[in-house]
């Protein structure tokens, strides 16, 4: 068939590429048939190839700084080619995109083409499919889907149906999430296989034949968010003795009878059993799935296939072992469901799974919740890098921008892909790595600013506007402001709806004006900056004061730009000596209150609300004895946690705008607590650092309130769902108590939540990026901040967690939002506390992003001459209730859409229904003409999507409502319906207005 039949017959979800056609086999047609009767023993070529962890991405890729890991991915890929192409019965599977795609794009076309090959006959088969193996505990939903597409983007656009993933593959995060099984069930998926859950589950598991079971990701999804699951018994290394590779040391096998080093008989029966047999009192099914494989192997691939086909031959020869008969064959993750699905009817006697794998503990005294803050502030900078993601996106598809620019876009696709690999958020990496993804996350930025900048010149009908970023304004720093006479701001809001943002700006004067777009002069305010933040590290500003002003109204997708100049009134207010809440005349929603001893906060009022909430900082001495101390990875407290300081020095300054109260605590605590005018939440703006090198500490704050809690708390689920949580329970087996602190951290990524029932009240803190939290004791909130670890914890990093930056041990700031309010409305006009939440975690996840420009003009009338000052990429709001999640280009003619509901079904009467877009006449900048909807990755039609069906013996749904086909789409009529929770993809058909 010809290129161009292929584009008159197909129409595909992404660009369609000239290649050789070749005749598909791939998937389960590829599956080697199961026998009855016999353990069918699938095995499982694989390497597990991190995305940096000891060495950077490119060491790993290369194999340079072969001495500190002997590990090269570009031969890895070279030798399998060779070795799996020699036999049609060998298999393997590619599992992170990023390092596919950098040898991908290395390869001739005859190489490319003997790949193309593999992957239509399916002896190579892409598992995952992701950029990277992501993290499951402190990523952020948004983050998990856009580096999900875009390396099934990549494969699709490569290889079409056959480089579709038809599983996940997570062998190596450290626990595991409700929202990714719910993902994966979004993409289409037919399962998954993990690997480290808490070993308590684990042994229980594999006592009761629940190794395989369904997960539902999402009650309020229902069904169509349930996944086969399947967890690996042991490890995803091979069983011991059977490994072969270069940096392995077992024997290989030898088949020749009259060699005197013949040992197949030998240990094909060792293989047997005491590594099959073992397991077979563990499945509900005839199957048994063994990895062969493990990190960086198969650099040398023929060593392991030579010594696995006579392994295979063996046991299919002697056929019977111990009174059992045994097949052996080369298998895939996704032959290995199959196989289960088939040999069950798809039924298993496994519980239906409703909560998660969260926290992971490999060992008694062994939990994985270090890392829930680890690299505190790598984790600020990818939430930062998925905002600015979002914004870039979003304007070159407004502007369509001609596709050349897309290069410089997916450098940050790149980028962002890459931080969220389970070794690089998590922050359990070498300094040296952490550094280097700082590096390619600044690059991707950069690369976006170009794109930002051209778009923002584009609307603004300006081309020489100069549209920069201050990425230094969390250290009150930006050149442009702070030496201009005149500048400036353009706020882009990148929410479907309209919102206030709130815009501070290192300056050094007093006195400054700031016109709007309508040319009325707009509030301002002028704050000291703290003292914490004058001394920070690495900050290269002598100026002390920020200019804060609200930006009213901005647009949905869209922007307003202000005019700033010196001169005008500035208000600075300092009391010292008295008390000050936040006052009554600035129309504040909330207040907050000071003890004037210890000048700690110690009381909220919100409404009609007078809740006593107490504020302080206190540390975890880490364990450092033992053959497991706390590190990266591990939390181990060495006792109970010390207060840092019982009273804190502050000073408060008041405005029309803002009321601050700026504390110190220490010499490595400070703190600024503020709340706005008109706001209905508390800001608590903290920094740590820096700590002693000495002296390994966990820092942590502590919000006390006197809610009655019964030991029950509520954390996000990455970003999405709240998962209850109870201290010192789990629900599906019993918990061990003794590690009191440790087992019940959990990673609180959004928010985590306090409910007392019984008097209607809630009170929430909100994050800026993930953190390890938890509710040790009734009424409070525990969220770790920062720390320092003086010993590796013997998990794999071979260093201690003692981060520098600017040659200094690095300093944190970060930002904690309050909310109070009732559980259930207490009035029919009331907005609930989880209502003000939603809201806010939206407008703090996707920031509206702040730009400056120099400009020579005098004044706003010659500044606003010839410029579009204010624009809007909707037409109109979208309900309270629904997002545009993703706006991004696609093909030459398509963009890509996801709409989401971002309530649950219990979280507000009105705003949890149903919720309904219509398309027609939405965007200003483009007519859509058809939509057409895909799975979540948006790499397959969702019509042409057929999973594989499972289903619990416990299972029953009754009457639950359900999102499924049944929902009304009126997809003709430009109408898409979203039930609550619910993530729909489109790919759009556009032409563009003139």
């Amino acid at each position: 068939m010809s290129c161009l039949e292929q584009i008159l017959l197909l129409l595909m979800v992404t660009q369609i590429n000239c290649v050789p056609i070749f005749q598909e086999r791939c998937g389960y047609k590829s599956c080697t048939p199961i026998k009855s009767g016999y353990v069918n023993i699938h095995l499982l070529p694989h390497s597990h190839d991190d995305v940096g962890w000891v060495k950077t991405v490119d060491q790993f890729y290369h194999g340079t700084n072969y001495k500190s890991y002997r590990a090269a991915v570009a031969y890895i890929y070279d030798t399998v080619l060779t070795s799996v192409r020699r036999k049609k019965d060998r298999k393997f599977i590619y599992v992170e995109t990023a390092f596919f795609w950098k040898w991908w794009m290395e390869q001739d076309e005859e190489d490319r083409n003997v790949l193309r090959k593999l992957v239509n006959d399916g002896q190579i088969e892409f598992i995952g499919g992701g950029w990277s193996m992501n993290d499951e505990a402190v990523t952020n939903y948004q983050s998990i889907i856009d580096q999900m597409a875009w390396g099934l983007r990549r494969l699709n656009e490569t290889f079409g149906e056959c480089g579709r993933p038809k599983l996940g593959w997570q062998i190596d995060p450290f626990g595991h999430s409700s929202e990714m099984a719910s993902i994966f069930a979004g993409l289409g998926y037919d399962g998954v296989v993990l690997v480290r859950i808490d070993y308590e589950d684990k042994r229980l598991r594999l006592k009761n034949k629940q190794l395989e079971f369904v997960w539902r990701g999402s009650n309020n999804l229902g069904r169509p968010s349930d996944l086969f699951t399947s967890i690996l018994p042991d490890h995803y290394y091979p069983p011991s003795n059977f490994c072969f590779d270069v940096f392995c040391s077992d024997e290989p096998l030898v088949d020749d009878t009259e060699s005197p080093e013949y040992n197949i008989e030998k240990r094909g029966d060792e293989f047997i059993k005491h590594h099959i047999e073992p397991l077979l009192n563990s499945h509900q099914t005839s199957n048994v799935m063994i990895p062969m494989g493990r990190d960086f192997s198969y650099q040398d691939a023929e060593m392991w296939y030579r010594n696995l086909d006579k392994l295979i031959k063996h046991i299919n020869n002697k056929q019977e072992f111990y009174g059992k008969k045994y097949h052996a064959f080369y298998s895939t993750p996704s032959c290995y469901t199959a196989a289960v699905q088939q040999e069950s009817g798809g039924v298993l006697s496994s519980p239906l799974k409703t909560d998660d794998f969260l926290p992971y503990a490999s060992d008694p005294h062994q939990y994985w919740t270090g890392f829930y803050t680890s690299r505190a502030s790598l984790k600020r900078f990818e939430r930062v890098g998925n905002n600015f993601l979002q914004v870039c996106k979003q304007l070159f598809t407004l502007t369509n921008l001609p596709r050349e620019n897309e290069q410089k876009l997916n450098k940050l696709r790149d980028a962002m892909g890459i931080m969220q690999h389970h070794d690089a958020i998590t922050g359990t990496e070498k300094e040296f790595v952490a550094a280097d993804y700082s590096r390619i996350l600044s690059i991707g930025m950069k690369n976006c600013d170009s794109v930002t900048e051209q778009a923002l010149a584009k609307l603004v009908n300006i081309e020489s506007e100069n549209f920069q970023s201050c990425l230094l304004s969390n250290m009150s720093q930006c050149a442009i402001t702070e030496k201009s006479n005149q500048f400036a701001v353009t706020v882009y809001n990148p929410l479907s709806r309209t919102v206030n943002k709130v815009v501070r700006l290192p300056v050094n004067e007093k006195l400054y004006s700031v016109i709007g777009p309508d040319g009325k002069a707009v509030n301002t305010q002028i704050l000291p900056i703290s003292e914490g933040v004058k001394n920070l590290p690495g900050r290269k500003s002598n100026t002390t004061l920020e200019l804060v002003f609200v930006a009213e109204n901005i647009p949905p997708l869209g922007y307003k730009s202000y005019y700033v100049q010196k001169y005008a009134d500035g208000d600075i207010v300092t009391i010292p000596d008295q008390i000050k809440t936040h006052q009554e005349a600035n129309g504040s929603n909330i207040n907050f209150y000071i003890d004037s001893i210890a000048g700690i906060v110690n009381r909220i009022n919100y409404s009609n609300i007078d809740l006593k909430v107490e504020q302080n900082f206190w540390y975890y001495k880490g364990a450092t004895s033992g053959s497991r101390p706390t590190g990266a990875y591990l939390f181990r407290p060495d006792g109970e946690a010390q207060t840092i300081a019982k009273n804190a020095k502050f000073s408060v300054y008041t405005g029309n705008i803002v009321t601050e109260v700026h504390q110190k605590f220490s010499d490595y605590v400070s703190q600024v607590v503020r709340v706005y005018a008109h706001q209905n939440y508390i800001e608590f703006d903290w920094i740590i650092g820096p700590l002693e090198r000495s002296t390994g500490k966990e820092v942590i704050t502590r919000y006390s309130t006197n809610l009655e809690t019964k030991s029950t708390f509520y954390t996000d689920s990455n970003g999405r769902e709240a998962m209850k949580r109870v201290k010192n329970y789990r629900p599906t087996w019993k918990n061990d108590v003794s590690d009191a602190e440790t087992s019940n951290y959990y990673p609180v990524t959004s928010k985590i939540v306090l409910k007392d029932e019984e008097n209607n009240l809630q009170f929430a803190v909100l994050t800026d990026r993930a953190e390890g939290g938890s509710s040790l004791k009734n009424g409070e909130v525990e969220l770790m901040l920062h720390r320092n670890c003086l010993r590796d914890d013997a998990l794999g990093v071979e260093e201690a967690l003692q981060e520098k930056e600017f040659g200094k041990p690095i300093v944190v700031r970060g930002s904690h939002y309050v909310v109070v309010g009732h559980v259930e409305p207490a009035t029919q006009s009331e907005i609930t506390a989880t209502t003000i939440e939603h809201k806010l975690a939206e407008e703090k996840l996707l920031d509206s992003w702040v730009f400056v420009s120099a400009t020579e003009a005098k004044s706003f009338d010659q500044y606003s001459k010839d410029r579009l000052l204010t624009f809007s990429g909707l037409k109109r709001s979208l309900p309270d209730n629904v997002h545009i999640m993703t706006l991004e280009p696609w093909t030459d003619s398509t963009f890509l859409l996801r709409l989401e509901h971002t309530f649950e079904k219990t979280d507000d009467p009105v705003l949890s229904q149903p919720a309904s877009v219509d398309l027609k006449e939405l965007f200003t900048t483009f007519k859509i003409n058809s939509i057409r909807e895909t799975t979540l990755g948006g790499n397959q039609w969702l019509e042409e999507n057929r999973r594989l069906s499972f289903r619990s013996t416990d299972q029953d749904d009754g009457n639950q409502e359900t999102v499924n086909s049944e929902a009304k789409t009126l997809l003709s009529d430009l109408v898409v319906l979203l039930q609550p929770m619910q993530i729909r993809t489109f790919v759009l058909y556009i032409s563009t207005n003139k």
